[in-house]
């Protein structure tokens, strides 16, 4: 195979996964999980830079592509208008060669099993050049932020300041943040580490174990990484352990704890001095937990349950502490899952708030007297956020809210909730994450 055919193929293939988002309501993850160990190591960073870019501005690719079609494509061929975008994209975004975007990805076309609308993409791609439209000002909002409607406005009622400012971030592309393992040494020592390496870093004063690389790296190429001296993981989320574990020992539920991320930096810090249990109602999902514990040489007790029936899985025996980082639109982390834009509706949001508030109210009967419930979230959406744990505290009289912080450093990052605290996608080039912790009075 030549290599402008190796470079169609590729292109036919983001065709494919982008395909199965924007028409089949896929995640863009598991719809790369099935491709990518067809396709050559070397050409794997390409293929998600066309997924993830296609992505990102679906907006304003299929806004253009509506412009340049005389009408628009048969259902069949969406796999057809997705390489439509794949294209436009590589011309408006990427510094690939026009003449090589424009016979590679007319090429997808027959790898896509449509040879017979290629001389159509060669006339879209060539008239998108020749008429400059990448020049041109968006058709309507949706195109001019890359958002839908119903998220540009739910944005702009809870962010009335900063909602350009969010939509700005969550298209951008998102840094690599690590954690390191205290017991290997410090992020300062792990920085003199990669630069050994070539490789830039700095640091988060706000999270002492943060390390934020200054371009993106395969984690086999990380020092230690294999020996679990250091784990993928955003500035912001790394302010959960801590939060919760400040000045607390004894027994910990991490609820919803897959992929584990957050239960082995508890690990990391609490040590011997906190008895952890991890539950997650996928099981498949809690294995990745099992697997990041045993990377990092800790252990906890993994549990198969739905954190919101505990009468199915508890043992009776109080939590001093418990992490519940709750399923959510997961709004603040679109920059890193660009396809949230596309599958999340408007009414989803008042079924998560109700399942998040059902999950806080199940486990708050299993925390101790004086124990601490950290509610976290990666949503910037008040209904997900403030609004849930106001209701919680106004039904609860044996609830109230611990809103101090461990240091101003931590507070440069947070905007004050009505209740709890919000970090904007964006800030100091973190993810999005609401956090509220809650203590049981005694």
């Amino acid at each position: 195979m030549t290599a402008g055919q190796q470079g169609a193929r590729l292109r036919a293939t983001a065709a494919q996964v982008i395909d199965a988002v924007t028409s089949s309501g896929r995640s863009l993850d598991a719809a790369l999980a099935d491709v990518e160990e067809k396709v050559a190591v070397s050409d794997r960073p390409l293929l998600r830079l066309l997924c993830y870019g296609s992505l990102r501005h679906h907006w304003r690719l299929q806004s253009w592509i509506d412009g340049l079609l005389s009408r628009p494509l048969r259902s069949r061929d969406s796999a057809v208008n997705a390489l439509l975008a794949v294209g436009l994209y590589q011309l408006g975004e990427t510094r690939i060669p026009d003449h090589a975007v424009v016979s590679e990805t007319v090429e997808a076309a027959r790898f896509l099993g449509r040879p017979k609308l290629a001389p159509l993409v060669n006339a879209v791609l060539r008239r998108a050049l020749r008429d400059r439209i990448f020049e041109n000002d968006p058709s309507n909002d949706e195109a001019a932020y890359d958002h839908p409607r119903w998220l540009i406005d739910a944005l702009a009622v809870d962010w009335p300041d900063d909602w350009k400012d969010i939509v700005a971030a969550n298209n951008a592309r998102a840094p690599m943040w690590l954690r390191v393992n205290p017991a290997h040494g410090t992020a300062a020592d792990y920085c003199a580490r990669l630069a050994a390496r070539g490789i830039e870093a700095t640091l988060l004063p706000a999270a002492p174990q943060a390390v934020r690389l200054g371009a993106p790296q395969p984690v086999d190429t990380l020092p230690g990484f294999a020996d679990g001296h250091v784990s993928v993981q955003d500035g912001a989320a790394q302010l959960a352990a801590p939060w919760l574990l400040d000045g607390l020992s004894g027994r910990v539920l991490d609820a919803c704890a897959a992929p584990g991320g957050k239960s082995g930096h508890l690990l990391e810090l609490g040590g011997d001095r906190i008895d952890l249990i991890c539950i997650d109602n996928d099981a498949t999902r809690l294995e990745a937990v099992a697997a990041n514990l045993r990377r990092l040489a800790v252990e906890a007790t993994p549990l198969c349950a739905d954190a919101s029936d505990p009468e199915n899985w508890w043992d009776g025996v109080p939590f001093n502490g418990i992490l519940l980082d709750a399923p959510c639109s997961a709004s603040g982390v679109i920059r890193r899952h660009p396809d949230i834009k596309l599958l999340r509706r408007a009414s989803d949001i008042g079924e998560l708030a109700r399942r998040q508030a059902a999950m806080v109210a199940a486990l708050w009967g299993l925390l101790a007297p004086g124990g601490r419930l950290l509610y976290v979230t990666c949503s910037v959406l008040a209904a997900e956020n403030d609004e849930v744990i106001a209701q919680f505290l106004e039904a609860n009289r044996d609830a109230r809210e611990n809103n101090v912080l461990q240091n101003n450093n931590i507070r440069d990052l947070m905007r004050d909730k009505a209740c709890g605290f919000q970090i904007l996608p964006g800030t100091k080039d973190l993810d999005g994450f609401y956090f509220a912790c809650l203590e049981k009075v005694s």
